[in-house]
């Protein structure tokens, strides 16, 4: 029997008269890659912040590497590593400097340190890059940077919100690739996107919500034998009537 990484149980989520999660329940396994699709405002984005302990859930609960997010939050920071959908590097540093910021808050050592961050730097194409001021990056590489910064510590367990969000074909598959070692060793990923063939190249499973709720689950061609079609985006289409490149 495979070991959960994470566990949600009937998780709901409101802000006032809106319900952002709505009775959601998925078990994501040890060393899974898996993709969350749906579009903005499915609840996509409130799910990884209830995960990760930024927001309290309404009702319901979940659990991250066996610890409960609501009593046991510092717990889970340990294990984690968070890169939102929004940029979050300091223009004025180095690229270099951005992620070595990060890596000293987790108090690491100096020689994993400077071991993590050229490899990070090698493996998301930065290297070249490391010198030059943050702010004078291209969106796509302050995308890298963040992943960079968010991982550096070696976390057991990755969020990745939208993590290749307006990228050059390039950028993106240099960051496909760095998605896929993790998945190597052995790391459970949870992946927000909003590209179909993002998560058709990458994920072992996934699972669609909109409006909050869990409407599909299985694997990418699982699912497109379920439905009797050739791809994702037909998947979403007959779901919910709709492309979901239309809501982006």
């Amino acid at each position: 029997m495979k070991e959960a990484a994470i566990v949600i149980e009937n998780l709901t989520k409101k802000f006032e008269d809106v319900t952002a999660v709505d009775g959601l329940s998925l078990v994501v396994d040890k060393g899974e890659l898996f993709g969350l699709l749906g579009p903005n405002g499915a609840g996509k984005t409130t799910t990884i912040n209830i995960l990760c302990g930024l927001l309290e859930p309404t009702t319901g609960s979940v659990k991250v590497g066996g610890h409960d997010a609501q009593k046991e939050p510092n717990m889970i920071k340990e294990l984690i590593g968070v890169s939102p959908q929004e940029t979050a590097v300091y223009p004025q540093l180095t690229g270099r400097e951005n992620i070595e910021l990060f890596a000293n808050l987790h108090t690491m050592p100096k020689e994993k340190l400077k071991r993590n961050v050229d490899e990070l730097l090698q493996r998301l194409s930065l290297r070249d890059h490391a010198k030059r001021k943050a702010g004078k990056y291209s969106g796509g590489m302050m995308r890298r940077i963040n992943i960079a910064m968010a991982l550096v510590h070696d976390p057991e367990i990755a969020f990745l919100d939208e993590p290749t969000v307006g990228m050059d074909p390039q950028s993106r598959r240099a960051v496909w690739d760095f998605i896929r070692e993790l998945r190597k060793q052995n790391k459970t990923v949870l992946l927000t996107t909003h590209y179909m063939e993002e998560a058709e190249e990458l994920c072992d499973r996934i699972g669609i919500i909109d409006n909050g709720k869990l409407i599909s689950l299985g694997t990418p061609q699982g699912l497109n034998e379920q439905f009797k079609v050739k791809n994702l985006e037909e998947v979403f289409l007959q779901l919910t009537g709709r492309r979901i490149r239309e809501e982006v």
